[in-house]
């Protein structure tokens, strides 16, 4: 790899990096949060691919300027080649090259119910619970927000009160239904799901993967989980409704 390559690739990655940043693609790999360092290392790349070529180029110049001074104007070196052209890179440089097909040719789904059906829940107890806003039913909350106030809070909040919460469905080996949705500490590799069991009135057919707005009510039952045993409240289902899957897909209300 020439530095003229190493110059192409450094500004491609740096373009597909400003893309993913200004579109929603970055939530395939990130937290929303980390949307202005993403759009600042797209940034750096293409400022870093401008300065290496400005520099080879300003190199070359004075090169070429140096050596016709030499043996007549002869503008060559050891026999007619420019030692300028034996600064290669080893030939493993060349994987810089996989980050950027892998970002151009293979944007990943949000994770989904196989990784949370293989993962237990990682639901963890909050520091507090602040008020709930007073006003009209359904109240909207996250998946985790209800989790931990339904097992940490013993739903004291939530009593009383028509729920409105939205997740994907993913089904356990015994084909229960839970609604789902996965949370990020950093980026997708460190995602790991919150999830709420379903009872009450639950469409007799669910598909994997499949986003649900949930009406319903708190119950004070619970299970475990079946992978890690870890606590999983349920929530009485009054109706389910097909939605697209939102804008992000990621929760990350019980990491914050």
């Amino acid at each position: 790899m020439n530095r003229l390559a190493q110059t192409a690739l450094l500004f491609l990655l740096g373009a597909t990096l400003l893309h993913a940043g200004t579109t929603d693609l970055y939530l395939r790999y990130v937290k929303e949060g980390l949307r202005p360092l993403v759009l600042l290392a797209g940034a750096v790349l293409i400022v870093t691919a401008a300065a290496t070529l400005w520099y080879d180029r300003r190199g070359t110049s004075t090169h070429e300027g140096g050596t016709s001074t030499h043996e007549g104007g002869a503008s060559t070196h050891n026999g007619g080649t420019s030692t300028h052209d034996h600064h290669r890179e080893p030939r493993v440089s060349w994987l810089l090259t996989l980050p950027v097909l892998a970002l151009i040719l293979v944007a990943p789904p949000a994770l989904g119910s196989y990784s949370a059906a293989h993962t237990g829940t990682a639901l963890t107890k909050p520091f507090g619970f602040p008020a709930l806003p007073a006003g009209d039913d359904p109240l909207r909350l996250a998946v985790a927000d209800y989790a931990g106030r339904a097992i940490y809070d013993d739903g004291r909040a939530l009593r009383d009160r028509e729920l409105r919460i939205t997740g994907f469905v993913t089904l356990d080996r015994e084909g229960a239904p839970y609604l789902v949705r996965m949370g990020l500490n950093c980026c997708a590799a460190d995602a790991q799901p919150v999830k709420i069991a379903l009872t009450g009135n639950v469409p007799p057919v669910l598909r994997p993967d499949t986003w649900l707005e949930i009406t319903g009510t708190y119950t004070p039952r619970r299970t475990k989980d079946p992978v890690n045993d870890g606590p999983i409240p349920y929530l009485e289902v009054t109706t389910a409704r097909p939605v697209p899957t939102p804008h992000d897909p990621y929760d990350e209300t019980w990491n914050t």
